[in-house]
């Protein structure tokens, strides 16, 4: 929901800059109106990478919070017992198993969950550090050749 309100202001912003860039096209002799057109690409392109980069940001810090504070196991020991208590129920085949192989069980698979959280949370921050990492010389670029004496016509 949040995503579809961010691209629904972004297609909004662009909206408004290239109306802006026509009224402003149309008021300036010809000349003039290139060097509009290349302000508004510039300002485009770092509008842009700079949303990337704190979309980037953001869902990095989302993750390395996963990262050293997951979220807990929900299931309890004694809902995994019942649960397995009526497998073996189904299965009459089964050996009774002590209680120590079903503790042994059960932290097998909070310990598994825990890793594959862990798994998940540094994935998550490799692919968010992309979106900062890649858009950010971009932003620079553009940021310095729009600062640059050239550009300031």
């Amino acid at each position: 929901m949040v995503s579809i309100i961010v691209v629904m202001v972004a297609v909004v912003l662009l909206a408004l800059v290239f109306i802006a860039a026509a009224a402003a096209i149309k008021s300036e002799p010809q000349q003039g109106g290139e060097v509009m057109i290349r302000k508004v690409y510039v300002y485009l392109v770092l509008f842009a990478t700079l949303m990337m980069v704190i979309g980037g940001s953001v869902s990095a810090f989302m993750a390395a919070a996963d990262l050293v504070a997951p979220a807990p196991y929900h299931q309890t020991y004694a809902e995994f017992r019942q649960y397995g208590s009526k497998e073996t129920a189904i299965n009459p085949d089964s050996p009774n198993i002590s209680e120590e192989e079903w503790q042994a069980r059960y932290q097998t698979i909070v310990d598994a969950e825990k890793q594959r959280q862990a798994d998940r949370a540094k994935n998550s921050l490799i692919k968010s550090l992309g979106w900062v990492i890649i858009p950010l010389p971009v932003f620079v670029f553009f940021q310095r050749r729009l600062s640059s004496p050239d550009n300031r016509e």
